[in-house]
């Protein structure tokens, strides 16, 4: 298989890894189109019966650390309106999702990226350590860890004092108020 077909058949892949990295379309394709360029750049590098795959999600890697270390934009979780966190839910189903997308949100992006990579990638832990420059221990402990901590927020196991989970738990018992007193509460995921 010749270095542009490999490129090719990577694609999807590295699209997955983006968005997680990024979690905005947009800049997912940005990133993607980024790092095929530096691969391309750098590909008299690549050494042939290495394992591409990896090199190339460690190009795409740096190249999203780059791209974050020339911006250096912070927000505070606490300085974004709750309407970007929610929208009305008309099923529970998409309750679970959002649930699942907020707490997978909240992992440091270290587990965010290993769980991604690993589970839905179907990536190995060898890959995903030389991809992320860190030792096979290191790759397992980031993903063991970030399915321990998403179990534990998905399951409601959390301290008592987490602000998120008593906002939504608020959140939540006034729309079931309103939704039983046949009240609207899409006015509530606007506050």
């Amino acid at each position: 298989m010749t270095f542009h077909d490999q490129v090719i058949a990577i694609l999807p892949k590295l699209r997955v890894q983006a968005l997680s990295l990024t979690r905005n379309r947009a800049a997912a394709e940005d990133l993607v189109q980024d790092a095929v360029c530096n691969a391309l750049a750098a590909q008299n590098s690549f050494i042939p019966g290495t394992n591409f795959s990896a090199w190339m999600h460690r190009i795409l890697r740096n190249r999203f650390i780059s791209d974050l270390r020339k911006r250096r934009e912070t927000t505070d979780i606490d300085d974004v309106p709750a309407s970007s966190f929610a929208s009305p839910a008309t099923h529970e189903d998409n309750l679970a999702l959002k649930d699942l997308s907020m707490a997978l949100s909240r992992l440091p992006a270290d587990q965010r990226e290993a769980l991604v990579m690993v589970v839905i990638q179907g990536m190995s832990y060898e890959a995903l350590a030389e991809a992320t420059d860190c030792a096979v221990g290191t790759a397992k402990s980031r993903v063991f860890r970030a399915r321990r901590q998403l179990e534990a927020w998905m399951s409601g196991d959390l301290p008592a004092n987490d602000k998120l989970r008593i906002k939504v738990k608020a959140l939540r018992d006034a729309m079931d108020a309103r939704r039983r007193a046949g009240q609207s509460s899409d006015d509530l995921m606007l506050s």
